[in-house]
């Protein structure tokens, strides 16, 4: 059977509710995030749970709970659903109130929804070892990216525009022909001096826990990191592509828009980026240690 946890409850996945005045339902007035679970533990634990802190204090949405009573939650739910090897989803809206486009006059508590489910990762290993197709769409999001909100209708329609094409991902461009990131990844290229470059950290894009786990990567190995845009011309003919998530880690891209990068293989940094991720990750929560 699985679980799911809601407004203080544990009960059947497929019995969760929220109310159908819920301001994240009606208004998309919530903010989400996302943990990859290995062995037991979370992911980057600290940064997420940072970045969850960020968002509902740009959204001006009280937490629910504390953080160690939302890693007790957390816990139970990943022993509730014999999760080792998985996700963690949490959402936080503004809570119930008669439909009003401004914020309730009275407090309301906030929605917490939390939920988890298995992930095969040796699938993405395989995926890694050939690498994924990527294409490019316009972004036609809002411009406060960097808040981890669920507004996510644009996102699903990249994503589903870049599956309808036989891809993995959607690369995002802005009005001025530059990648942003993907719908739901930050976005990378390594250059012919095997320069790492991704997106500066602004309101373009959200500020990936991964993203910013790979600038030490890339420091242990050496590599020179530089934070600013590119386009999809620069990334066509880049030494390496790849792109970062929590549950796709460093996954090496090896075309975009069908036109091939370099030898259409995945490359060595990339892989050396993903192997060191994977060995150096921080990892906390349920298990007292990781592989």
């Amino acid at each position: 059977m699985r679980y799911a946890y809601v407004n203080g409850h544990y009960c059947r996945h497929g019995d969760a509710a929220v109310h159908v005045e819920d301001r994240g339902f009606q208004f998309a007035d919530a903010v989400y995030e996302v943990w990859g679970v290995r062995y037991g533990g979370l992911l980057d634990a600290e940064g997420h749970f940072q970045r969850l802190a960020r968002s509902l204090q740009e959204l001006r949405i009280e937490p629910p709970c504390t953080r160690p009573a939302l890693m007790r939650i957390i816990t139970e739910l990943l022993r509730r659903n014999r999760v080792r090897h998985g996700l963690v989803y949490l959402q936080i809206s503004r809570g119930q109130a008669r439909r009003d486009h401004a914020f309730p006059k009275k407090p309301v508590p906030p929605t917490i929804v939390l939920t988890c489910k298995r992930l095969d990762f040796a699938a993405a290993d395989t995926r890694a070892e050939h690498g994924i197709a990527v294409i490019t769409v316009p972004d036609q999001r809002w411009g406060r990216c960097d808040i981890k909100t669920v507004n996510l209708l644009p996102n699903v329609l990249a994503k589903q525009a870049a599956q309808d094409a036989g891809a993995t991902e959607a690369w995002l461009v802005d009005d001025n022909g530059y990648v942003t990131e993907g719908s739901s990844t930050n976005a990378w290229i390594v250059t012919k001096a095997g320069k790492l470059v991704t997106r500066q950290a602004d309101n373009a894009i959200l500020h990936g826990i991964t993203r910013a786990r790979i600038f030490e990567c890339a420091q242990s190995l050496g590599l020179e990191v530089e934070e600013r845009a590119f386009t999809p011309q620069e990334a066509a003919t880049a030494r390496e592509a790849f792109l970062t998530s929590a549950t796709s880690f460093v996954m090496p891209v090896v075309a975009i828009d069908d036109k091939t990068i370099a030898n259409g293989k995945p490359g060595s940094l990339a892989t050396s980026l993903r192997q060191t991720y994977l060995s150096q990750v921080y990892v906390s929560g349920p298990a007292s240690h990781a592989k």
